[in-house]
Formats: C-alpha cells, structure tokens, sequence
C-alpha cells in the first residue's frame, strides 16, 4: 500500500486548495492508498527560523507530527497558492522549521556536498495561481516550482517531483475549477 501525505499550505481553511486536497485524497483513497494530511491552517507553530542553523530551536507538537508523517510517506503532495512569484509564508515557514540538517539533509564534514535523507520519496506541487501557467514558466521562468522542487524537495532526495499548475484561478468560473478538481481526482487514483 502507498502512503500518501498530503500538505496543505494554504492559510485559508476555506480555499479552493483545501477542496483540491480533500479531491486528490478521495481518488488516493479509492486507489487504495493510505491518506494523511497535514493542514498549515491548523497548526501552531513558530513559522521563523529565529537562529538559521546556528541553533537549535525545539519543535513544536504540531511540527513533530508532520514529520513523523513526512518520514512515513512514500509520496509527498503539496499544495498552495502562488503568491508574489513564490509560496505562501506560512509554507516557507513550515520547510524553514523542519527540513533541517540532520533530519532531511545532512552536510558532509569538510566537504561542499551533503546525503539526501529524504530518498525514496516521489512528490507532486500542485499550485494555484492568477495567471496562466504558460506565462509563469515563459515570462516568469516559474521561480516557485524551481524554488521548491530543485532546493527543497530534491536538495533532501524528493525525488522525482512532478507539478500541476492551475490558473488563472481570479475570475475563473465554477465550471473550470470542477475540471481542476476531476483532473486531481484522478492524480489521486493514479498516486502520483
């Protein structure tokens, strides 16, 4: 059986990305998948990296969870809103707090390279956006997805990470964000 973690960036428990998670983990669940989710929205923690990597700060009860999730999961999903080009903070926050040296990554002593712990992951970014995907990865050179899948989630052996972009979601009718919501359904039955 495939374990799926589904992570919510989103602020907004309200959002149209809430409804895509819950569309993906219906599909994985009919596949058979297991489904966990963890919703930023819901949970208490210190998004700052108050110290870099100079200290240590203790993780909350929230933040030890997820990665007890992260470390069961055989497929890491994640999905947010593009938002200035880049993720939400509360996002940026949660990697910041707990891909850490030691955990999801480790630097080799007196060397320029480092061991990717996180290997025999796959992922999928899913991400919301007020233009259309053409011209994020043409005009913008798709800074998000580049940001999050080559220095986070393939820096730490995530790998590979596929992505689905939809937009513009601004002024988009219902009927489009139902065929974005059967099209992840069906990713969801397809656990990738």
């Amino acid at each position: 059986m495939k374990n799926i973690l589904i992570i919510n960036g989103h602020p907004n428990p309200a959002s149209y990305c809430m409804a895509l998670g819950e569309s993906y983990k219906n599909g994985a669940l009919v596949a058979g998948a297991s489904v966990e989710q963890v919703t930023l929205s819901k949970m208490q923690f210190d998004p700052i990296l108050r110290y870099g990597y100079s200290k240590r700060m203790d993780l909350e009860p929230d933040l030890m969870d997820a990665w007890e999730k992260i470390k069961k999961a055989d497929h890491l999903v994640i999905i947010f809103p593009m938002w200035w080009g880049n993720m939400p903070a509360l996002l940026k926050g949660f990697f910041d707090r707990l891909f850490l040296p030691g955990m999801a990554f480790s630097y080799r002593e007196n060397s320029v390279w480092w061991d990717k712990l996180l290997k025999g992951r796959s992922g999928r970014l899913i991400i919301t956006m007020d233009q259309p995907p053409f011209y994020h990865y043409l005009v913008n050179w798709a800074p998000v997805i580049r940001s999050l899948k080559k220095m986070v989630l393939e820096f730490c052996g995530v790998s590979p990470v596929s992505t689905t972009s939809i937009g513009p979601i601004r002024n988009s009718t219902e009927a489009y964000r139902k065929k974005y919501l059967e099209k992840v359904f069906e990713l969801g039955k397809q656990m990738k």
